[in-house]
């Protein structure tokens, strides 16, 4: 147990690396989304949420692609891409973005 620990604590990707503390500050981004769940969709900024997503899937292809992989950043991004894609489906539905379609659909009839 001991030499397991102490192999993780010098590990490239242990925690007296960058690439550890980054994406453990970076869950702070998962929890405001999951936190901000809570708010009503007309409070949701769309750019905002939309610069996330990109920012995340940007910072995703880096996890994947840096040497050595860095899981943690993998999984902080992958988590804040699902709950940042799901306030944006909010915000759109909000401002009537994803239903827009099925209004004209009714409207024709």
């Amino acid at each position: 147990m001991a030499s397991t620990f102490r192999a993780f604590l010098n590990s490239p990707v242990g925690p007296k690396t960058t690439h550890f503390w980054g994406p453990v500050a970076n869950w702070g981004f998962v929890a405001a989304g999951l936190v901000d769940m809570n708010k009503p969709p007309e409070k949701i900024s769309g750019n905002m949420s939309a610069a996330m997503c990109v920012y995340s899937g940007l910072f995703m292809r880096f996890a994947w692609m840096v040497q050595p992989r860095n899981y943690l950043l993998l999984a902080c991004h992958a988590s804040n891409e699902t709950v940042q894609l799901y306030q944006l489906s909010r915000w759109a539905r909000a401002n009537g973005y994803l239903s827009q379609k099925k209004d004209e659909d009714t409207s024709s009839q």
